[in-house]
């Protein structure tokens, strides 16, 4: 292959996966106009559209997806090959780029990354905070982060924190002149701050557990958020109950500022794991980071 048509290759397949010329064009570090003049012709020498544009969107076309399917592993190949340079180096290398819930960072990431940035100063760590549902192949992420219960069976798990239990929370300010909860319909009575997920765009649905049955509440409230700690300030303001890792509003029950409800119907979930696709080859970045942040139970 030629150079020209390998960079032209590579610039169809960040196309087609990020379904934006301008995001595509961030990435491979052009301009837009390039990008778009590199596509053209790369149509016009195989002779057929391979990208579908509209003024919203643009997807790959029949001819397109095929290409990606035929193409995308090899450059996966070449890449995870060039990785693999990394295990000749002293100390590992290169970047770890995992996609997570905003709560992860704090629950997870927050107390662990100073020693592991320092113990291995050749590696970058790229944390996307996506609290949907990632493809992390089709976005080329190394890993993802979920709660146990949620990850596909075809994808490796590594436990890398403990049981996370849930807590409904409100300012002492809110509840005054109000009932607090008894059960988790009384909710309806209440203004409850939503999250909105990235994925789906529907808003995200309480769970609760009592006594073997589980089962979910779908609030209602005046606010709206797309990340758990804003969500959390807001309870501290005093604008509505919100739904939270206990771990993460555990100072504020402490101090006061919080007031846990429905304490008997928080459910407690499977730890967060880092999950990735078993057919991948790790390089020995990924391979210290999965180790450095693996959970040991004390």
């Amino acid at each position: 292959m030629r150079r020209d048509e390998f960079t032209e290759m590579r610039a169809f397949l960040e196309v087609a996966q990020e379904r934006s010329f301008t995001r595509a064009a961030s990435k491979l570090g052009v301009t837009r106009s390039a990008l778009s003049h590199t596509i053209s012709a790369l149509e016009a020498r195989l002779g057929v559209r391979l990208l579908s544009r509209t003024t919203r969107d643009v997807a790959p076309t029949a001819a397109g997806a095929r290409l990606v399917e035929s193409v995308q592993p090899h450059f996966e190949s070449i890449a995870a090959g060039i990785r693999a340079i990394g295990a000749l180096r002293d100390k590992p290398s290169g970047e770890v780029r995992v996609v997570c819930p905003d709560d992860a960072v704090n629950l997870v990431f927050r107390g662990r990354l100073p020693a592991f940035l320092r113990d291995y100063p050749d590696i970058t760590v790229e944390l996307i905070i996506d609290n949907g549902f990632t493809n992390i192949v089709e976005r080329q992420f190394d890993a993802g982060v979920r709660l146990g219960e949620a990850i596909a069976r075809d994808m490796v798990a590594v436990r890398i924190g403990p049981d996370v239990s849930y807590a409904v929370v409100g300012s002492p300010e809110y509840f005054a002149g109000r009932t607090a909860p008894s059960t988790p319909q009384d909710l309806t009575d209440h203004n409850c701050v939503n999250l909105r997920l990235s994925t789906s765009g529907a808003l995200y649905a309480w769970e609760f557990k009592k006594d073997g049955r589980e089962f979910s509440v779908r609030v209602e409230g005046q606010l709206v958020m797309s990340n758990i700690e804003p969500a959390i300030n807001a309870a501290l303001d005093g604008m509505g109950l919100s739904y939270a890792p206990r771990d993460l509003v555990r100072q504020y029950l402490d101090s006061g500022r919080l007031k846990e409800v429905l304490a008997d119907w928080a459910p407690t979930f499977q730890g967060y794991h880092l999950y990735y696709p078993s057919r991948r080859h790790p390089s020995p970045a990924f391979s210290a980071f999965v180790e450095a942040f693996r959970y040991r139970h004390r």
